[in-house]
């Protein structure tokens, strides 16, 4: 039982983080019908942003507090990937609005390894270390272990999700947003300007990225520039398996992601006999793809038009 509660924090906290990114997919797809696989790589050079941001700051001020640190680290992350999130939007992206679905989806494909290759000439091919800035304080019940940064991770994510909601629900933008994502054409005609929805949905979307790349980076204190690849096609599945285009379907979907992967790491190699261990855990991410496509293509959720944005 403690071995099950113990993965469930670890697929909750994992979940959380795709969750996050799966958020910035979806509202491309719901706004432009874009499947945006460059996302993934604004994610990394969020955490490749924030790790040197914070690495400068030690070595300048060595008694910094940490969370002055991590604060300092995401107001540079943050703008460096909307800068990279509205430049892909204007030069790749804008010109290719109402040409095929294909074209789009290649020219994502190729905005993706150009800033993957970007980041390995600026920082290499090896790894960065985020410095260790405190040392998480541990909470255990039984076996069961909780760290401090697992559980700001949830906390974050989960005000973010929350504050992100508010805005499409509440606010003008939001029904802008909600209104271009059911007509396009009509939503002009009533005087809502295109082509600034859609680039705030780029924004809002690298913002979402910027905070997870620094979760990522604070939680395993290694980032590299081709991390973004693998975590952008997880959080792709994710927002496919809550239903892409519905923003209450990528946080489910980011969050039931988490925990299948925690429990197949968990439990694989025990069902199977060690034929299968954690190191295979990537896999299932991959599956759930596979059979969601099979089984269920408009997610869990559905794609209510109502609840895109």
């Amino acid at each position: 039982m403690e071995k099950l509660v113990q993965q469930l924090v670890n697929g909750v906290t994992l979940g959380s983080v795709y969750a996050l990114v799966a958020l910035g997919y979806t509202m491309v797809y719901g706004i432009v019908g874009l499947i945006n696989f460059a996302h993934g790589e604004v994610v990394m050079i969020g955490a490749m942003v924030a790790t040197m941001v914070a690495t400068a700051l030690l070595v300048q001020s060595p008694e910094m507090a940490p969370l002055v640190v991590l604060a300092l680290s995401l107001l540079v992350a943050a703008p460096v990937c909307m800068g990279v999130g509205w430049t892909a939007e204007r030069v790749a992206y804008r010109p290719l609005r109402k040409a095929p679905r294909l074209s789009a989806l290649i020219t994502a494909i190729g905005v993706s390894i150009i800033l993957q290759n970007g980041a390995m000439m600026i920082w290499g091919r090896g790894h960065l270390n985020f410095p260790r800035l405190f040392e998480p304080q541990v909470y255990a019940w039984g076996a069961v272990r909780v760290d401090s940064v697992q559980v700001a991770i949830v906390l974050i994510a989960a005000v973010i999700m929350a504050l992100l909601l508010a805005l499409v629900h509440r606010t003008n933008l939001g029904i802008a947003m909600r209104a271009t994502a059911q007509n396009r054409e009509v939503a002009g005609l009533m005087g809502i300007n295109i082509d600034t929805v859609i680039a705030a949905a780029f924004l809002i979307g690298s913002a979402l990225a910027a905070v997870a790349g620094l979760m990522v980076a604070v939680q395993y204190s290694l980032v590299n520039y081709y991390m973004g690849f693998l975590l952008g096609l997880k959080a792709f599945t994710a927002a496919v398996l809550g239903g892409i285009g519905n923003l209450g379907g990528a946080m489910l979907g980011g969050l039931l992601l988490g925990i299948i992967e925690a429990m197949a790491s968990g439990y694989s190699g025990d069902l199977t006999g060690g034929v299968l261990g954690s190191h295979y855990q990537d896999v299932f991410a991959f599956v759930v793809l596979v059979l969601v496509l099979i089984f269920r293509p408009s997610g869990l959720v559905g794609q209510r038009s109502g609840d895109r944005a």
